[in-house]
């Protein structure tokens, strides 16, 4: 859909448009030309609608923020309003946070406004998707307004978030309906009454875009240390809808140097809409006029391993729990567990064996074929290969296909060659899968890894895919600046995944990415894993083995922000990201730049 459709609204007219997300969903949203444009670059103020709502609720505040040099953008969610979708669905709760970085690359391509020259303003359960947005992905954003953010809704049922996951195990996905009155959203008649008589409102919600929504919830609160965007948080102090703790914990946990946290106490949870919201408005217009007003605020996290929230964490797992404490005997006991496992299951042997974090044990998870002694052993595999973290590895090698697929159709429509290389392959059945399978391929692929047997393996692996035509597997240091930097060819696609995550230094993942940016030209492309989150970091500390001489496997938690820095530092930049649903793997693109 290509149409734009102006309609009359007083100063500002609305422009209504539709792009197209992710998956090739057109979603509808509204754009509000600046009335007054500056001398400067364009700036813009992005709206996002409470839940079960859409982008009209919000188009009061177009004139009531003002800032007439500002264009403004709303839409309306998946399965809201007028985009497409059964009412109050969306394929997760993952899929509205990946549509909001898909509308915010919109508004780039479309209308020329970058990013860093962007204010988001969300309330309720666009709140969340807003911060959620801004953990994982990461973005150079101007500013962070929040109004009320649906962290922990009050269902009011006890039990009420267990019973919906077990229903949805039974049943698969369902819908519930709000139990939300419009009396118990603001004091405004007016306001109220438009609510009742609105047609595009709808009242279900899909349970597993709720349950998704707690469990993000859940994560960016306990995480908020590493969003570092500024940002104003709202606190509708009478509000009937949501908890109100949550939102201080995240407040008080934001990593962001400006931060601002107003009560308004007999605001209920339409804070954006109530009776005297004007408040609220004045707070948002003064915070984002500030904002504005200086340069883009970002975090220099280089140091981050030396110090800071992420080291403090590791540092703590890396201190064995004191000697015969109640935790020390839980992990002993795990640990014995672990071994006892070993000698059912294959999978749990090999990570004994090579460490969990080898090259053999991630192409055991990559293959998911339960092996063991009989059919208890098989269980047993079965059971470790469906741990999260696993999972995630499993979901990080499809993102990782389709970026470097991605990237190969990018080379070549510009007319280049695809040049790959991957500096720590492992045994390498990701990168030969994506690059040398079948379909597209690339011209070259040269596979390295610093350990002789995952060179043994990788070789073989290249034969029995019959890929020796294009791809060679070499021992190499990823580490190693001047190696890397001489590279021949030249590769035009340069892969780092499942390395840097490994280890804590910024200084060691400099090196390597100043080899990479010095060996890759402008316009190449670079493919690149992190880890923001996992919910394991204990256990893995406590029970598991690293490949390093059979070491306590303890890692340092890079926010996404930190590795996409440390990738621009070195002369990349990042164009798209891909992140799994429970915010543990991401896979990002960037390109090389001319410096």
């Amino acid at each position: 859909m290509n149409e734009v459709v102006v309609k009359s609204g007083g100063a500002r007219a609305a422009e209504e448009r539709w792009f197209a997300s992710f998956d090739g969903a057109e979603l509808f949203y509204r754009h509000w030309p600046a009335s007054q444009p500056g001398d400067g670059p364009r700036k813009a103020v992005v709206l996002l609608h409470r839940g079960h709502e859409h982008s009209g609720r919000v188009e009061h505040l177009v004139p009531e923020l003002g800032l007439e040099d500002c264009d403004f953008f709303a839409w309306d969610a998946r399965g809201n309003g007028r985009s497409p979708g059964e009412r109050g669905d969306a394929p997760g709760f993952e899929a509205l946070v990946r549509d909001l970085d898909r509308f915010v690359a919109h508004i780039r391509d479309k209308h020329g406004i970058d990013v860093e020259n962007l204010a988001l303003v969300a309330q309720s359960v666009g709140a969340v998707v807003a911060s959620t947005w801004v953990h994982d992905y990461a973005p150079r954003l101007r500013a962070l307004v929040l109004a009320s953010p649906a962290f922990k809704v009050k269902l009011y049922v006890p039990l009420a978030r267990p019973g919906l996951a077990l229903m949805q195990k039974l049943r698969g996905n369902f819908f519930v309906n709000s139990y939300v009155k419009p009396q118990w959203l603001t004091h405004d008649t007016e306001r109220v009454e438009s609510y009742r008589t609105d047609k595009l409102i709808a009242r279900p919600i899909s349970v597993r875009v709720l349950l998704g929504l707690y469990e993000a919830a859940d994560r960016i609160v306990a995480d908020a240390q590493a969003i570092t965007v500024p940002t104003q948080l709202l606190v509708s102090g009478a509000d009937f809808v949501v908890h109100r703790g949550p939102q201080d914990r995240f407040y008080e946990r934001l990593g962001s140097a400006i931060k601002e946290r107003h009560l308004l106490p007999d605001f209920f949870h339409d804070t954006l809409g109530e009776k005297g919201r004007a408040a609220a408005i004045n707070r948002i217009r003064a915070f984002v006029q500030a904002r504005f007003a200086q340069p883009l605020s970002r975090a220099d996290l280089s140091e981050a391993h030396r110090r800071g929230p992420s080291f403090e964490e590791s540092e703590k797992l890396s201190w064995p729990p004191e000697r015969w404490s109640l935790a020390d005997l839980r992990w002993r006991f795990v640990r014995a567990g672990l071994r006892f496992g070993g000698k059912l299951s294959e999978g749990i042997r090999l990570g004994l064996d090579t460490g969990f974090d080898s090259g053999s044990s991630l192409d055991y998870v990559y293959r998911n074929e339960a092996r063991g002694g009989g059919p208890l052993g098989r269980m047993v595999d079965r059971n470790y290969l469906e741990a999260i973290g696993w999972r995630g590895i499993r979901v990080r090698r499809t993102h990782l296909h389709e970026l470097l697929r991605e990237a190969m159709r990018r080379l070549r429509e510009a007319g280049q060659p695809v040049h790959a290389v991957d500096i720590a392959a492992g045994h390498g059945r990701y990168a030969l899968e994506a690059l040398a399978g079948e379909g597209a391929h690339a011209d070259s692929v040269r596979l390295r890894d610093y350990s002789p047997l995952n060179v043994d393996k990788g070789r073989a692996l290249i034969e029995e895919l019959g890929a020796g035509a294009i791809a060679r597997f070499d021992q190499g240091d990823a580490f190693d600046r001047n190696a890397l930097a001489a590279l021949d060819p030249k590769p035009t696609l340069a892969v780092v995944s499942g390395l840097y995550e490994l280890f804590p230094d910024n200084d060691q993942v400099r090196r390597s990415l100043e080899g990479l940016a010095a060996a890759v030209p402008p316009g190449g492309f670079l493919v690149y894993t992190g880890q923001p989150w996992h919910p394991q970091l204990e256990f893995i500390a406590r029970a598991l083995t690293s490949h390093r001489g059979g070491a306590a496997w303890v890692m340092r938690r890079r926010s996404q922000q930190e590795m996409d820095e440390l990738v621009r530092a070195a002369g990349f930049v990042k164009v798209d990201q891909r992140i799994d649903r429970w915010g543990i793997f991401t896979v990002s693109m960037a390109q090389r730049v001319a410096q």
